[in-house]
């Protein structure tokens, strides 16, 4: 299945999120209508705000579908914030083989979009009325701002551990996936055990999605990424790969190099190098596949029915992609 075919049931809603966040656009300032313009023209895979409909549709779905585009679209809004963020934090050129906000406009109004954005999302859930899922957002931004902060601190730092790593992505990446799930089953009226399924699936997809993009860092193609291979080791960030790098060969290693000396693109390439000519993107596949498995298997209580199966094709999704 491709996404499109995975999005069959909800595509009618992913296209007004796309339509409201055109709309974003339309403010009396020209120059942040064009800022907004330009961060949301590029939307990706549009993964959290189908994950948020799909966990609605087993439920009370036609009755408050227009709650949950509402918030599918603060919570794809909320997403792309965190990426302008990024951009600005990494001083990163290129997304999704776009010029960044960053690049064309510089750090400070990276960051201020970023934060306006954040603004905007914010106002999209509150106009649910729903205090948990409020709740949630706010608490969702938390836990991001927590895993960005944590690997600012430990960038370049060799004194890490895996459980750091899976700590990281849990608060980095998977937090979206679960407030996306959590959302769009609640605003259905999900009975709690349900909710509870729904958000274990999402926790591990999300691990599994953050381990797999964390290989396609060191295995893919500018093309394919839209950024520079090695952009993590670059900016200082220990991933899976790296971390078997460091494992296996623990007296010299081109990872141990670049973030003892501060080395350049020569260790880098050493590092992609490595990882393309051994056992460990095979081993990082592995770790991936038994998150993916782990989310598969979380849906199992829920009603035997085509957004399962959707859901369930999502993981398949995850583990075979190449950007």
């Amino acid at each position: 299945m491709e996404l499109t075919d995975i999005y069959a049931p909800v595509s009618r809603e992913l296209v007004k999120v796309e339509q409201k966040l055109k709309s974003l656009g339309e403010v009396d300032f020209p120059h942040l209508a064009e800022l907004v313009n330009y961060s949301l023209t590029s939307t990706g895979k549009m993964l959290r705000p189908a994950l948020t409909f799909l966990s609605g549709t087993f439920f009370d779905y036609e009755k408050n579908v227009d709650l949950i585009v509402g918030t599918a679209s603060g919570i794809e809004v909320m997403h792309i914030a965190t990426l302008v963020h990024d951009d600005a934090i990494d001083h990163s050129d290129t997304r999704r083989g776009r010029t960044t906000v960053y690049k064309l406009w510089g750090e400070e109004q990276a960051v201020l979009l970023g934060d306006y954005l954040f603004a905007v999302a914010g106002q999209m859930i509150a106009d649910t009325g729903n205090l948990r899922v409020v709740r949630k957002f706010s608490s969702t931004l938390e836990t991001i701002s927590h895993g960005e902060i944590n690997q600012a601190h430990n960038s370049y730092n060799l004194n890490q551990t895996r459980d750091d790593y899976y700590e990281r992505i849990s608060r980095k990446t998977a937090a979206l996936f679960l407030m996306s799930t959590e959302a769009g089953a609640v605003l259905s009226g999900a009975p709690e055990n349900s909710i509870r399924a729904l958000m274990d699936f999402a926790f591990n997809l999300g691990i599994g999605f953050q381990i797999v993009d964390d290989i396609l860092d060191f295995v893919g193609t500018e093309e394919q990424l839209g950024k520079p291979v090695g952009s993590d080791l670059k900016q200082g960030t220990l991933t899976l790969p790296s971390f078997m790098i460091l494992e296996k060969y623990p007296g010299d290693n081109p990872v141990k190099k670049l973030f003892e000396n501060r080395g350049g693109q020569a260790e880098i390439d050493k590092a992609v190098d490595i990882i393309k000519n051994s056992t460990i993107v095979q081993e990082c596949y592995d770790v991936a596949r038994q998150y993916c498995e782990k989310a598969s298997k979380a849906l199992q209580p829920l009603p035997p029915v085509q957004s399962r199966d959707c859901l369930e094709e999502m993981t398949n999704y995850v583990m075979r992609r190449n950007r």
